[in-house]
């Protein structure tokens, strides 16, 4: 019987494993850089950064309202802008209410941004829904028209002469009408419309709701963080809106406070003569003191706002 004889086993060298290099802890996440946690010099930074930002903005808003409050020789010590006053009063603040300007621009101004939000939230909520609707004819070129508005202008002389034309000058009509759709906050509130489940509608329609209906009792609950978002938009623009004041308003007293805010405290005129008060303040105080009544209502309002403002951004971001 014959055997095969197998050749001898040749051992065969065995290559060593390849040592690992240690990569870092973002090569290995794969993350971006942006995301990695902060080092403490990259902290330390940050709140270095937030300190200085925080000083720029409250060093002058503190100036403001201390020197609202300070007498004329805290204001010739401090050589005009006072941080806290050594001798508080409130002369300034007696001025303004005891002689009326300031009271009734007051007035005015908080009727122009109550009516003038609500009457442009109702006209922009109507116009979105139905601009978010595909089965409405003629949309596109409703929508095209709003955006050319964010591109062109027709310019001063020609919007004058169309409130004089429609009778609106020298009336409150012509500080809302002009500004009364924002193109930008339209087209916000479309798109949110838009993203909104399409399932809503169909079950609303099956049920035999009218589109009415739906946008009163489905869109509108749903939408409360936009909505509250595009308020604050309008009502600051009312609020700090002076240059319609300016063109279409040709008696003084029915001047809104930013109005008033020109005359009396850039133009430095007068607001003492001007108001026949009976205490005299300085006049640097008075004008400070005009300016502390137009931020404070904004600043009240804001923080009630803050909570749906970011989820109104947020729920914008999100949907797809």
């Amino acid at each position: 019987m014959l055997t095969v004889e197998k050749p001898p086993a040749t051992s065969v060298p065995t290559k060593a494993p390849a040592k690992k290099t240690p990569r870092s802890k973002k090569q290995s996440d794969g993350r971006p850089p942006w995301m990695e946690k902060p080092t403490r010099v990259g902290q330390a930074a940050k709140g270095l950064a937030i300190v200085v930002v925080v000083a720029a903005v409250a060093y002058p808003l503190l100036g403001v309202i201390g020197t609202s409050f300070a007498s004329q020789t805290d204001i010739i010590r401090s050589s005009g802008l006072v941080l806290w006053p050594d001798h508080p009063t409130l002369d300034a603040y007696r001025t303004i209410f005891t002689g009326g300007v300031v009271t009734r621009a007051l007035v005015v101004s908080l009727g122009i941004t109550v009516f003038g939000t609500l009457a442009s939230l109702l006209v922009t909520v109507g116009m979105a829904y139905g601009l978010s609707r595909r089965d409405v004819t003629g949309s596109r070129f409703i929508l095209m028209t709003a955006l050319f508005t964010m591109l062109f202008n027709a310019g001063i002389i020609p919007n004058f002469l169309l409130v004089k034309g429609l009778g609106l000058y020298d009336t409150y009509a012509a500080l809302v009408m002009p500004t009364l759709v924002s193109a930008f906050n339209l087209v916000v509130l479309r798109s949110f419309f838009m993203n909104l489940p399409e399932e809503l509608y169909d079950a609303a329609k099956v049920d035999g709701a009218g589109d009415f209906r739906v946008l009163v009792r489905i869109v509108l609950p749903l939408s409360k963080a936009v909505l509250a978002v595009i308020s604050l938009f309008y009502a600051v623009t009312y609020w700090n809106a002076f240059f319609n004041s300016l063109l279409y308003l040709g008696d003084s007293d029915k001047w809104p406070l930013p109005m008033v805010l020109r005359t009396y405290v850039l133009q430095g005129q007068s607001l003492n003569a001007a108001s026949a008060g009976e205490v005299l303040a300085p006049q640097q105080a008075v004008q400070m003191a005009v300016l502390v009544i137009a931020v404070v209502p904004i600043l009240c309002v804001y923080p009630f706002l803050q909570r749906y403002f970011t989820k109104g951004v947020l729920t914008g971001a999100i949907k797809g």
